[in-house]
């Protein structure tokens, strides 16, 4: 199987890359190998590597810095999806299109289904859910566009929450962090194996179109933040934990908006993909534990 993997540079391409399965052909891009907002440079790059699968993990992730850069972040989240499908179904070919929970508003209260209807509150959002959109329009029903939603990435490398945390205990004694966003956090150690898992059950079997994936669990921003602190001093990554203050949205406004409740339902995926899942608070530990101490 060959398989051409985007934004191999960030935190979940790392991931993908030191977990690939041994037999894959796997061709990797970065941003100074691919440009993800030129879909030419897309439907070249199918063209010239002729993959079984592209897996899009790339994507423009500036939440707050896209409600002022909506072209750029439409072309990357929307343009590179539909010229890698619109390439695909006319050589041949599968798509694995990694997407996220902000293509749901947050309002409803319980987790979202995968086969809810989208309704993005900002630009991210809405250009991620554009992205699904062209994905599911042409390749329709037949199994070969498949979108996997996640939430709230966090990883041993790059740039993320849990990162941005841990950095924060070592520097300060009290922090204040928004706890009236629930969701999941989810480590790409155990996205990755999602996505390499879908590749091989996807071709013996038909998968749901939509799938979700995150740690088991829910948790606020704050709860996050306290359990970094904890499970940091535990591993002696920092000496002393910060105290934590619980803050509202609020308290920390941002350019963008964002949904107050986005908690995936997973257990279909779980079932489909024939994995487990592991709670967001070993996840965390184990993110933590590979981690570069700066």
């Amino acid at each position: 199987m060959k398989v051409l993997l985007t934004g191999a540079g960030g935190q979940l391409g790392q991931a993908l890359i030191a977990s690939a399965p041994k037999e894959l052909q796997l061709v990797v891009t970065s941003r100074q190998q691919l440009d993800l907002a030129d879909p030419e440079a897309c439907r070249g790059a199918v063209e010239q590597h002729q993959p079984d699968w592209v897996l899009n993990a790339g994507a423009y992730t500036a939440v707050d810095k896209a409600e002022s850069e909506p072209e750029l972040a439409h072309a990357v989240n929307a343009g590179a999806p539909e010229a890698f499908a619109r390439t695909l179904d006319q050589q041949g070919g599968r798509l694995l299109q990694i997407s996220t929970d902000f293509v749901f508003n947050g309002t409803q209260g319980k987790p979202y289904q995968p086969e809810q209807a989208r309704d993005p509150l900002g630009v991210y959002g809405a250009s991620k859910a554009a992205g699904e959109a062209a994905v599911q329009t042409i390749f329709g029903a037949g199994g070969r566009g498949l979108i996997l939603r996640t939430s709230w990435v966090i990883g041993p490398v790059g740039k993320n929450f849990a990162l941005t945390m841990l950095r924060l205990h070592r520097e300060r004694d009290q922090l204040g962090v928004v706890a009236d966003q629930v969701g999941c956090p989810t480590s790409t150690l155990n996205l990755a194996q999602a996505c390499w898992q879908t590749l091989q059950i996807a071709g013996d079997r038909e998968l749901p179109a939509v799938m979700h994936w995150s740690d088991a669990g829910a948790a606020s921003w704050y709860d996050v933040a306290v359990a970094v602190g904890q499970i940091g001093a535990d591993l002696g990554l920092i000496d002393t934990p910060a105290e934590v203050q619980p803050i509202t949205t609020g308290d920390y406004p941002t350019p963008a908006e964002r949904p107050a409740y986005s908690l995936l339902d997973c257990k279909g995926t779980r079932a489909a993909l024939q994995l487990q899942g592991e709670h967001w608070q070993q996840a965390l530990k184990d993110v933590l534990h590979q981690a570069k101490a700066p």
